[in-house]
């Protein structure tokens, strides 16, 4: 009996995947469960597994290829039984049955070291074995970065193995190697992030308004109390913790820039899951912080490390990326000064820090250095008026300023 492999449901929106590898070949014998095709989506990789024991009879699908959700992958055939091992001979010489006099030690071999998926495919599109590679990320895993940059040190050594001691002559003066040209397959999250930050600069009337923030207050309080923080709770007060706070407050204040447009409809969200966006080797990501209004300071900055650390060995699930009514963006982490955030649809705000920098500002008639951040957000002014988006920034920066206010808002 054949047993289709189909493409399953990977999740809400989540409709079309690329065939990232197989991980077994035709003829393979394969369990019950066992994975057999790893899937590349615009969020998170996925394995299928077999749904009955048999032999991988055919695979319809190549590595590259694009599917959608209910497309056959390939075939099982059920029937087929597991090769039997073969018994050892009862018939055999004596002198079969003899132990050598000087037996060959055996040699331990090198573990398999862990591969992110990204790093994977890289990997295998370099034609690199990865068991060469040293792996810098956490617990030793190999990284996109570790193996461009092996690439890059076998290309050097055999450039130099290849270079000539005759003196070049005038026509081959040009150094070739530094117009060499690479041609890389866009992968299936980087097209899904190109398409859809098309989409929301065609498709909205995305306007962005700026602020300045003093960022003195909260980071005197850090100072004195990050350590007891860090004591009790097991993780460092962070600034994502609080601009999440004063984010939800002035959402409450202003709840259109915390909806979402369908049609001729604005649907406001009652409810605050905050997309925190996150850089990882193949794009940036957004999980989501679900019921954020009731989560505490230290419960929103253990999501937001898991949320790094799964973003980097690519552990995101599509649960951890789903909806989301307002994102909050950090391109001060990469040192940008200023930027102009944009939307990630469906959502009509998002907002957007930045580098704090200490800088000379005017306080009670005295030029004095503070460390200031610029602020961004980017807003659909079909729905959001100026005047919201400002007012929503400055109720940001006064509970930034003044962060005892989070307290008396709740």
């Amino acid at each position: 009996m054949s047993i289709e492999i189909v493409v399953p449901e990977m999740g809400e929106s989540v409709i079309e995947a690329t065939v990232r590898a197989w991980l077994k070949k035709e003829g393979d014998f394969v369990e019950a469960g066992e994975a057999l095709v790893e899937l590349e989506t615009d969020k998170v990789n996925l394995e299928v597994g077999a749904k009955a024991s048999g032999v991988l009879a055919k695979i319809q699908v190549g590595e590259g290829q694009d599917v959608k959700v209910g497309d056959v992958l390939g075939s099982i055939n059920e029937d087929a039984k597991q090769p039997a091992s073969k018994p050892d001979t009862q018939t055999a010489p004596p002198v079969a049955s003899v132990s050598t006099p000087q037996e060959k030690p055996q040699v331990a071999q090198p573990q398999t070291p862990q591969v992110t998926p990204v790093a994977s495919r890289v990997a295998r599109e370099q034609n690199v074995d990865v068991s060469k590679v040293r792996g810098t990320g956490p617990d030793g895993r190999v990284t996109k970065s570790d193996v461009e940059n092996f690439v890059q040190k076998q290309s050097s050594a055999g450039s130099e193995a290849a270079k000539q001691p005759a003196k070049p002559s005038p026509a081959a003066s040009v150094d070739s190697a530094s117009r060499r040209e690479e041609r890389e397959r866009m992968s299936r999250r980087r097209r899904t992030i190109a398409q859809r930050l098309l989409e929301a600069s065609q498709s909205t009337a995305m306007l962005t308004t700026f602020n300045e923030i003093n960022m003195s207050a909260v980071m005197d309080l850090r100072r004195r109390r990050n350590e007891a923080f860090q004591a009790r709770y097991g993780i460092k007060l962070g600034f994502t913790s609080f601009f999440t706070k004063a984010s939800i407050s002035a959402l409450k204040a202003f709840p259109r820039i915390n909806a979402e447009l369908q049609g001729d409809d604005i649907v406001l969200k009652n409810y605050y899951d905050i997309g925190i966006a996150v850089g990882a080797e193949e794009g940036l990501v957004v999980p989501v912080l679900r019921d954020a209004d009731r989560l505490s300071f230290a419960e929103i900055e253990k999501q937001v490390k898991a949320f790094s650390t799964k973003a980097n060995d690519g552990s995101l699930s599509v649960e951890d990326l789903r909806g989301g009514t307002f994102t909050i963006t950090n391109g001060g982490v990469f040192g940008s000064m200023l930027s102009t955030p944009i939307l990630n649809l469906p959502q009509v705000g998002i907002l957007g820090l930045h580098k704090i920098e200490e800088r000379p500002v005017a306080e009670n008639g005295q030029v004095v250095i503070r460390p200031m951040m610029y602020v961004a957000l980017s807003y659909d002014h079909r729905i959001v008026d100026g005047r919201e988006a400002v007012q929503f920034l400055v109720q940001v920066k006064e509970l930034i300023e003044d962060p005892a206010w989070m307290l008396v808002e709740g």
